[in-house]
């Protein structure tokens, strides 16, 4: 019998039904003869392979024991074979639990003055993004590189439902669930948060893959990578992502782009011009605007 959660606050149950299921018996040496019912671990083989009773295991899932032990916890991540952030994830939960939950409003984020100051003068493509992976600041060499980088928009709403986001990945389905395992990391176990559960509601019900992906319960910092881009001007460009932690601040991170080898380092400058086309397009359209304004006063 497949027992469902008992609400936002049994982030622990969900946790751990979700990632069993991503276990196959093989890969921890169960034989599979016949055919099984449920994806995969049974919750009496993870009882079984953690040493704890399947009754125990059971009020885990159900949110009916909200204190194991760290030990306990650490042994059923090995056996759901997590690795060491999803672990650490895991033995929080608990205690996120056990914290009354009542509805969160959505943290005010403020950017510091000096990070404002200062992404406009980077040679690279930069941004900041916030906890829930709004963009709060970015220069122009960022929106050359992708016109949703530009204060006001979100991370996870440009990947999942915009087709022009979309196609700047080569493989948008893996960069996707980076971003998901990434905003999860970032919320943490405020579930009830209200800007939260504005966005997961929204996104699960446009979009087939967030709902997939967030439904695995996975779990990344926020963190650099090397990743390839599909620019529609430019051409396919490979750069280094650094993510950079803003002290001081509540989930605030620096996000820069650099060439990953000497060829993407000879095709970052066209995002420089292409940045100047627009600054350009711009200011004629302002300089449009105010004389039309003139003329019809």
């Amino acid at each position: 019998m497949n027992v469902q959660s008992e609400g936002p606050g049994n982030l622990l149950g969900e946790f751990l039904r979700a990632r069993r299921e991503l276990v196959s018996p093989e890969s921890v040496g169960i034989p599979v003869l016949g055919t099984r019912r449920v994806a995969g671990l049974r919750r009496e083989e993870v009882a079984m392979l953690s040493g704890i009773s399947a009754e125990y295991y059971l009020r885990l899932e159900q949110g009916r024991d909200r204190n194991p032990s760290g030990q306990v916890l650490r042994s059923i991540a090995r056996v759901l074979q997590l690795d060491d952030e999803a672990t650490a994830y895991l033995l929080g939960l608990p205690e996120s639990d056990r914290a009354p939950r009542r509805p969160r409003r959505p943290r005010a984020e403020t950017l510091p003055e000096s990070l404002a100051a200062l992404v406009p003068q980077l040679p690279f493509p930069a941004f900041v993004e916030g906890r829930y992976l709004d963009v709060l600041a970015a220069n122009s060499l960022a929106t050359a590189l992708s016109p949703r980088l530009v204060p006001g928009r979100n991370r996870m709403r440009d990947v999942f439902l915009d087709p022009a986001e979309q196609a700047l990945f080569p493989d948008w389905e893996a960069a996707s669930a980076v971003l998901i395992a990434g905003f999860r990391r970032s919320v943490g176990a405020d579930a009830d948060d209200a800007r939260v559960v504005e966005l997961v509601g929204e996104l699960s019900i446009a979009s087939p893959t967030f709902r997939r992906l967030w439904s695995r319960h996975d779990v990344r910092e926020r963190q650099g990578a090397t990743f390839a881009f599909r620019h529609p001007q430019v051409g396919p460009v490979t750069v280094h992502r650094e993510k950079l932690q803003v002290t001081g601040t509540d989930g605030i991170v620096l996000v820069l782009y650099h060439a990953a080898t000497e060829a993407d380092a000879e095709k970052l400058p066209l995002l420089g011009a292409l940045a100047g086309t627009a600054d350009t397009a711009d200011t004629a359209d302002t300089t449009q605007e105010t004389t039309t304004e003139r003329s019809t006063a």
